[in-house]
């Protein structure tokens, strides 16, 4: 298994058909999901929360954190040498940056708890049902300097021709790549003060957890499942989670989103 940015950039290479609007609009496991269409002119959600909210809807701020331990299940993701898993890695890494979030008073919405793999429309639906908050996703690298994070935040997305004016399934988090870029430079300025030889600010790339996810996303991820001891990656999930709290803090007050869920900004 390569890496996030190596996986990311293939992924960016698939051709991934558009959900129909039924198929965007089913539930992840214990969340009803809105489909995240959106009219860029207006700002409103398009579905169910336009109508129950309006074009406009009230504001409140960031007070949700989706975090989202990739893989699980069928999928291990990076595999060391010495039988490290990604997978169980991030699901450890989450029960900390979990804690560390609710202690900063943030509500944490996991998209698995244990070995389950949710599809990736499944943990972005998960998102986007939300109303204030940010999407988080937990990888570990089999590339990159050990003891050293990064911060990801999807690429540009191509302009989207459509006569209705909407914004596609896959083509959500185009409106919020902006917030995401600031919400990510944060998270990794902070990772840069703890660990060493991480980059100051986030890095862009084609990545597919974060393509369909309505609200400012960031993939951060660890290196790497090549170290011998998994102890040394166990040794750095508070700085990450600490890295991970004092961001979205620092983020929340300059982010005032929809109060309708999958709504723009």
């Amino acid at each position: 298994m390569f890496g996030l940015l190596c996986m990311a950039l293939m992924a960016g290479a698939l051709v991934s058909p558009s959900l129909t609007p039924s198929q965007a609009q089913q539930p992840a496991p214990g969340a009803p999901a809105t489909s995240p269409t959106a009219s860029p002119t207006t700002g409103g959600a398009t579905g169910p929360a336009a109508s129950a909210f309006g074009t406009q809807g009230q504001q409140s701020g960031l007070n949700i954190v989706v975090l989202d331990p990739a893989h699980g299940g069928t999928d291990p993701g990076a595999r060391g040498t010495g039988g490290i898993r990604e997978s169980e890695i991030v699901l450890d890494f989450a029960v900390q940056v979990r804690r560390t979030l609710e202690l900063q008073g943030f509500q944490v919405v996991q998209t698995r708890q244990g070995n389950e793999n949710p599809s990736f429309d499944d943990r972005s639906a998960t998102t986007n049902a939300q109303r204030g908050a940010v999407f988080v996703t937990l990888h570990i690298s089999s590339t990159g300097l050990p003891g050293t994070a990064r911060v990801y935040v999807n690429s540009d997305l191509p302009p989207v021709a459509n006569a209705g004016g909407l914004i596609p399934w896959d083509r959500a988090q185009a409106p919020f790549l902006g917030l995401s870029k600031a919400f990510g430079d944060l998270v990794q300025g902070f990772l840069a003060q703890r660990f060493k030889g991480s980059p100051d600010t986030a890095q862009s790339a084609s990545v597919r957890q974060l393509r369909t996810t309505a609200a400012p996303a960031i993939a951060v991820e660890v290196s790497s499942v090549t170290v011998e001891d998994r102890a040394d990656l166990d040794r750095m999930a508070p700085g990450v989670a600490d890295a991970i709290a004092r961001g979205t803090a620092a983020f929340k007050p300059s982010y005032v989103v929809p109060s309708a869920p999958g709504a723009l900004p």
